[in-house]
C-alpha cells in the first residue's frame, strides 16, 4: 500500500511520516522544499495550492492522509484558502486517483466554529470531506505536544521561570504526537464497519481531560518547577495577544484568532467519538509524555 501525506515536513506530519518508516510503509509526501533521501519515501514538490502535485502526490496512492494546514496567521483571511480550499483541491486529486481511503486531521475548534477563524476553516473543510464521496475519516486532536512542538513549549519555557498564565478556568484534552501518529496510521486499514465515515476525537485516555491548572502544575513538574499559573480574562490575553504581534510581528504565537477559542471553558474530548479500543489506544499518559517532551527540549538547547 502506498499513502499519500501532507504536512509531512511539520510537526505532526514529521512524526507520521518517521511512524510510516518505521512500518515500511511506502508513502509519498508532499513538500514545498528540497528534501534528503529517505527509504521509503517519495517527495513531491509543491503545496495544497498546486493542482497538478497534488494529483502527482494522489497518483496511485490508497489512502490520503491530510495533515497539513494553516494553524496559526496573523490574517485570519489566510485559513479560508489554506485548510478550505487546499482540502477542497486535494480531494479533488484523492477522486481523480481513485483513492480507496482520505483521513483528514481536523480540530476540535471544528465543533464551535463560531469562535475563530481556524475552528471555523476546519468546520468547512470537514463539511467538505463528508460530502465527497471519499472513504473518509475525521479526526479532531485536541491540543498536540511531543518534541518539535512549538506551541506547548511556550508553556514549558514559562513553566521555568515558575510561572504559567492561564486562560479563564476550563479543562483540555491533550495527545502526544507519537500517538496520534499511531492513530493516522492505524486507521488506513482498520475495519470498515469501526471506522470509515466517522468522526474521532482521540485522547490521551485522561477521563474528563485536564483542567487548566492540573496541566500547568505537571508541566512545571515537567521541568522542575512548582508554578504560579493565575486565570487571567480574556480581555487581558486580548491585550497579550497585542503585545505579542508587536514583538513578534508575523511570528506572534498568541493572536486574536487564538484567544477566541482559547477562553472557551471545554476542549474536553468526548466519550462519544472516542476511537474503538480494537483499532487504537493511547500508549503516553500525560505526565510521563510531558516529562520526555521536556527533557527533548532540554537535550536540544531549548530549555
Amino acid at each position: 500500500m502506498t499513502i499519500a501525506l501532507t504536512g509531512a515536513t511539520g510537526f505532526v506530519g514529521r512524526t507520521v511520516l518517521d511512524e510510516a518508516i518505521r512500518r515500511t510503509v511506502p508513502t509519498r509526501a508532499l513538500t514545498r522544499r528540497s528534501q534528503a533521501a529517505c527509504d521509503y519515501v517519495e517527495w513531491i514538490a509543491g503545496d495544497l495550492s498546486d493542482s497538478a502535485a497534488l494529483g502527482s502526490l494522489c497518483e496511485s496512492a490508497e489512502a490520503v492522509i491530510h495533515v497539513a494546514g494553516l494553524t496559526n496567521t496573523p490574517d485570519p483571511a489566510q485559513f479560508e484558502d489554506a485548510n478550505v480550499g487546499g482540502t477542497a483541491r486535494l480531494i479533488a486529486a484523492a477522486k481523480q486517483a481513485q483513492a480507496k481511503r482520505f483521513i483528514f486531521v481536523s480540530s476540535l475548534s471544528a465543533r464551535e466554529p463560531e469562535l475563530s477563524a481556524y475552528g471555523a476553516s476546519k468546520a468547512k473543510a470537514e463539511k467538505l470531506v463528508e460530502a465527497s464521496g471519499l472513504d473518509w475519516t475525521i479526526v479532531r486532536p485536541p491540543g498536540v505536544y511531543g518534541p518539535h512542538d512549538v506551541d506547548y513549549f511556550e508553556m514549558f519555557r514559562s513553566a521555568k521561570f515558575g510561572f504559567v498564565p492561564l486562560p479563564p478556568g476550563g479543562a483540555s484534552s491533550m495527545i502526544h504526537v507519537e500517538d496520534l501518529a499511531r492513530l493516522l496510521l492505524d486507521l488506513v486499514d482498520a475495519s470498515p464497519t469501526l471506522v470509515r465515515r466517522r468522526v474521532f476525537e482521540p485522547d490521551d485516555g485522561r477521563e474528563g481531560g485536564w483542567s487548566h491548572k492540573e496541566m500547568a502544575k505537571a508541566i512545571g513538574k515537567a521541568v522542575g518547577r512548582r508554578v504560579f499559573a493565575p486565570h487571567l480574562p480574556g480581555a487581558v490575553l486580548e491585550g497579550a495577544a497585542k503585545l505579542d504581534r508587536m514583538v513578534r510581528g508575523d511570528k506572534a504565537r498568541l493572536t486574536p484568532d487564538r484567544v477566541g477559542y482559547m477562553t472557551h471553558p471545554n476542549w474536553v474530548a468526548r466519550s462519544s467519538k472516542k476511537v474503538p479500543e480494537a483499532v487504537w489506544s493511547p500508549r503516553i499518559e500525560g505526565e510521563e509524555g510531558l516529562r520526555s517532551t521536556a527533557d527533548w527540549y532540554r537535550k536540544k538547547g531549548w530549555l
